[in-house]
């Protein structure tokens, strides 16, 4: 498991900053090799005199990094990338696939689940998006694919965040966290980000769901980074329930006009054991018949009889769920889940959940 080379897929919407990025990834004396793959090779800009060599489209950067460009097939590039490494000695530590401005990144990251041979030499690792924290919320409004890239994301870099005020941050902040409650958001200036904020987060690792926060479906009241806001009538956690009805429709954002996205997280828990069977029946019977609305799912499960927690993740329609560590004699046992996604109902969805337990 461990000889496979972790792919970080990197969204976000033109002028995000996403070519400062890949520009110091390439660059930098960071002492890792990376191999990026962009859309637009011209469109990075890479500075000729650190290009030590080129070899049909792979460019080699004297920092040890190469980078190429998709012309076509994202699993032909990857092949051919997985082609440079020799036994024994790597080429490179990691893959970065860059989307262009407008992609939903949902067939990407399928691209690493479906494709046997790339599953066979790669994982992939997570996604991360950049948004530009002055024009995020416009973007946001106009924009689907905008609002799926931050949906999908299993870590957020709010970046230019030396352009707009601290109330203007928060603002932006707690409409990320409604969209997206599972990704943890990183706030940078001129993408100055560290790299291991943005590279190896392991956020496709079912061992390590538990790891992002075990509170992640009920965080406290009053953390950092937890906003109340009074036109509202709820957190912005994605910890609402079905009697608040979703009424977005006075929440004021950055500029003062609401923001009703189409998209959204909603969180899901139980206290009682839950029914395996009937459970895994009614997660498949969703994802089959909604998984096109839903971007991401993960979800740590008590099982009634089981001493091991299942933990599952879902990409649209593909599920990936096994029992993971056993429940420690003192843990509070219990389930949750986030579903992100488009339209969902969230008053069916609890009781779906709800209707699970043994």
């Amino acid at each position: 498991m461990t000889d496979k080379i972790p792919v970080t897929v990197l969204t976000g919407y033109l002028g995000a900053g996403k070519t400062t990025l890949l520009n110091r990834i390439l660059t930098e004396d960071h002492g890792k090799r990376y191999a990026v793959i962009v859309n637009e090779f011209g469109e990075i800009g890479i500075d000729n005199d650190l290009v030590v060599g080129a070899d049909e489209d792979v460019f080699e950067m004297n920092n040890g990094c190469v980078c190429c460009t998709v012309r076509g097939d994202l699993i032909r590039v990857v092949a051919g990338l997985m082609k440079r490494q020799r036994p024994g000695k790597p080429a490179f530590d990691a893959i970065i696939v860059e989307t262009t401005g407008l992609a939903d990144p949902g067939p990407v990251a399928q691209t690493f689940f479906v494709d046997e041979d790339v599953k066979a030499k790669t994982r992939l690792d997570s996604v991360t998006a950049l948004v530009d924290a002055k024009h995020v919320m416009a973007r946001l409004d106009d924009s689907k694919e905008a609002r799926e890239q931050v949906a999908f994301a299993d870590r957020i870099i709010l970046n230019k965040v030396d352009l707009v005020d601290e109330a203007e941050l928060v603002a932006v902040e707690a409409r990320l966290r409604r969209l997206n409650p599972l990704a943890p958001i990183t706030r940078a200036e001129r993408a100055n980000v560290p790299l291991d904020q943005v590279l190896g987060l392991g956020g496709f690792d079912l061992g390590r769901i538990l790891d992002i926060n075990p509170e992640f479906a009920n965080p406290v009241h009053g953390e950092a980074g937890h906003v109340h806001d009074e036109h509202c009538g709820h957190d912005h956690h994605g910890h609402d329930h079905a009697h608040h009805d979703h009424d977005h429709g006075h929440s004021h954002g950055a500029r003062g006009h609401a923001h009703e996205d189409d998209i959204k997280g909603v969180s899901l828990s139980l206290e009682r054991p839950m029914d395996g069977t009937k459970f895994t029946a009614w997660l498949d019977r969703l994802l089959g018949e909604q998984g096109q609305n839903i971007l991401r799912a993960k979800g740590i499960i008590d099982v009634s009889g089981e001493d091991r927690r299942l933990v599952f993740q879902a990409v649209h329609m593909i599920l990936e769920g096994d029992l993971q560590k056993p429940w420690g004699a003192n843990e509070r046992r219990w389930s949750r889940a986030v579903f992100i996604g488009r339209d969902l109902d969230e008053a069916a969805l609890t009781a779906g959940f709800e209707a699970c337990a043994a």
